[in-house]
C-alpha cells in the first residue's frame, strides 16, 4: 500500500468550505481513480492547517493520480487555500485498513 500526504494551509475561516469542496468535488474523482483506498483528512488547532492522506493500492496508480488529477483539485481547492500544497509519499509500513483490505 501506497500514502500521499498533503499539507494544506487554509485561508481564515475555510475549513467548512475547504470540507465542502472536498466532499463534493474531490472526493467523487478520488473514488473514481484505480487502486484508491481511502482518504482521511483532520485539522489543526484553530482549522487552517489540514492533513489529508490518501492510501492507495501501489505507487503508480497513486503518480497516476498526482500527475493526471492532482493539478484539477490544487485548481478546485485554490479560493480556499492559502499558498502551495506540501505533498509527501512514501509506502504504508503499518496500517489497520491494510491488515482489512489484505
Amino acid at each position: 500500500m501506497y500514502a500521499r500526504n498533503v499539507s494544506i494551509h487554509l485561508k481564515p475561516n475555510m475549513l467548512s468550505d475547504y470540507t465542502r469542496t472536498f466532499e463534493k468535488d474531490v472526493l467523487p474523482l478520488l473514488r473514481k481513480q484505480n487502486g484508491f483506498k481511502d482518504e482521511i483528512a483532520f485539522s489543526g488547532p484553530g482549522g487552517t492547517d489540514v492533513t489529508a492522506i490518501s492510501l492507495w493500492d501501489n505507487k503508480a496508480n497513486a503518480e497516476a493520480y498526482n500527475n493526471n488529477i492532482y493539478p484539477d483539485v490544487v485548481k478546485t481547492l485554490a479560493g480556499v487555500m492559502d499558498g502551495t500544497p506540501k505533498v509527501q509519499s512514501g509506502e504504508v509500513v503499518n496500517s489497520t485498513i491494510h491488515q482489512a483490505t489484505a
